[in-house]
């Protein structure tokens, strides 16, 4: 499978590091475009308060693989069922989804987890798995890897899925070389969870 361009989704009160942790890795290999889309294509506010510009809306969101951060503004989107139909009609068009965090219960709320395995932040673990009907949950995973599906645990995790990603469709090398660039020790074993005892 050849990929070319990431997309990033924003909304208010995502977590900066879940959206800025993997783009930092994605971004540095050879050929891969990232771009960041918000509901409306207007910037938004992190829980952080650091504000984030999109490229586009989700109706420019054209992107090979599609990147679901987490954030506390999942809280309010997962009862927002305009959010969740527009969500869902853009990330049926990615041909890999992955998830950072409560993004995974972005993706539950919209139906498009079920019949996967998935986990999440180990601290809304409870909240985020109660989306859902047909969804293996697996509490103890730094990331699972399910077919096209990729969902990582809390925050710090979304780089070490990240990092299997890009070893998993472009080398290992490459994701050594990203990784000791930016001077970054990452979980290679995502049965390696110390957050889930």
């Amino acid at each position: 499978m050849s990929l070319r361009r990431i997309s990033v989704v924003l909304f208010p009160d995502v977590e900066l590091l879940d959206v800025a942790g993997p783009v930092e890795l994605l971004a540095r290999v050879e050929g891969l475009e990232v771009q960041l889309v918000s509901r409306d294509g207007a910037p938004v506010r992190s829980s952080q308060g650091v504000a984030l510009a999109a490229h586009g809306d989700f109706a420019a969101m054209d992107g090979d693989v599609l990147l679901v951060p987490g954030g506390m503004g999942t809280r309010a989107l997962v009862r927002d069922a305009g959010f969740l139909s527009e969500f869902a009609r853009m990330v049926r068009t990615a041909d890999i989804v992955a998830s950072v965090c409560t993004g995974s219960a972005l993706l539950a709320a919209a139906g498009l987890l079920e019949g996967y395995s998935a986990t999440s932040n180990k601290r809304a673990f409870d909240w985020a798995s109660s989306f859902g009907t047909d969804i293996n949950w697996r509490r103890s995973a730094r990331w699972v890897h399910d077919r096209d599906r990729w969902t990582s645990s809390g925050v710090a995790a979304g780089m070490d899925m990240a990092a299997a990603l890009v070893a998993h469709y472009f080398g290992e090398a490459t994701a050594q070389e990203i990784t000791d660039a930016i001077e970054l020790r990452v979980s290679r074993d995502p049965e390696d969870d110390p957050f889930a005892v």
